[in-house]
């Protein structure tokens, strides 16, 4: 999709600043009459969440470098959130239908409920290398998700107080210049201590050898002592508010079907 379809439905969406979001309260998108969420991973950052018959799909990419050996994400959506317009997170042309689309910062009004897009640096250096990084921010199905895209810099303070303690926090992992790194994964997951995590944003099978910079899940995994760690032989997993810890944190980690 080109920019400037991109930057029409922005401005169609946009309420208010991030700031004035906060103040009024986020509410959410959900339907009212189911408090179950399916969440299937359709590789690296991409998921579709499910709720009650609304779909929210989260970052579609191109095939290609570190998502070469994966399905191309196009699967029909209600809302789409990209992170960035890099081609990893930010692919939208091969989509179906007509979803609506969201892919800057700020809080946007969806049939009376709110979604809330979070602008962090997408590299080290204060985005002068890859520009900025929105994190997405919502609630669907009873669950408060918060999707960090591909940050890659330290949590501030104000940040945190705008991204708040999600109940299921998505997660990048992996390294490269734009995205955390295990260690600094490590950092961000205790700095807003979620109740479940699904990491993202690492290297698998569907890399291509010759192109990809990200390391592996379990360098990751093996800084988690404090975390409780499950594995799920399946790409799509159902919770719903009652499936969550009551204390700490649990790290889910979903298996791709190449």
């Amino acid at each position: 999709m080109k920019r400037r379809q991109l930057m029409r439905y922005a401005r169609t969406g946009f309420l208010a600043t991030l700031a004035t979001g906060l103040a009024s309260g986020l509410q959410t998108y959900q339907a009212q009459t189911n408090d179950t969420l399916s969440v299937q991973w359709l590789g690296h950052t991409c998921f579709l969440f499910t709720s009650a018959g609304q779909k929210v799909l989260v970052n579609p990419f191109r095939t290609q470098g570190c998502t070469a050996g994966y399905r191309p994400p196009t699967v029909a959506s209600d809302l789409v959130l990209i992170s960035s317009q890099l081609l990893d997170e930010g692919a939208t042309e091969q989509l179906p239908g007509n979803p609506r689309l969201l892919y800057e910062s700020g809080v946007y009004q969806l049939n009376g409920n709110q979604v809330q897009g979070i602008q962090t640096p997408h590299d080290r250096e204060g985005g002068r290398r890859f520009g900025t990084n929105t994190a997405w921010r919502w609630t669907q199905g009873g669950i408060n998700i918060l999707h960090l895209g591909g940050a890659a810099s330290p949590i501030s303070v104000e940040q945190k107080i705008l991204l708040a303690r999600p109940d299921l926090l998505f997660l990048p992992v992996g390294g490269g210049p734009k995205a955390y790194t295990p260690q600094e994964a490590r950092q961000a997951m205790l700095a807003l201590n979620p109740k479940m995590v699904i990491p993202t944003h690492y290297r698998t099978q569907a890399a291509d050898a010759n192109s990809c910079d990200l390391v592996a899940i379990e360098e990751f995994l093996s800084l988690m002592n404090e975390a409780s760690i499950r594995r799920i032989s399946s790409d799509t997993m159902t919770i719903s508010s009652a499936d969550l810890p009551a204390t700490g944190s649990v790290i889910s980690v979903l298996s791709y079907n190449f």
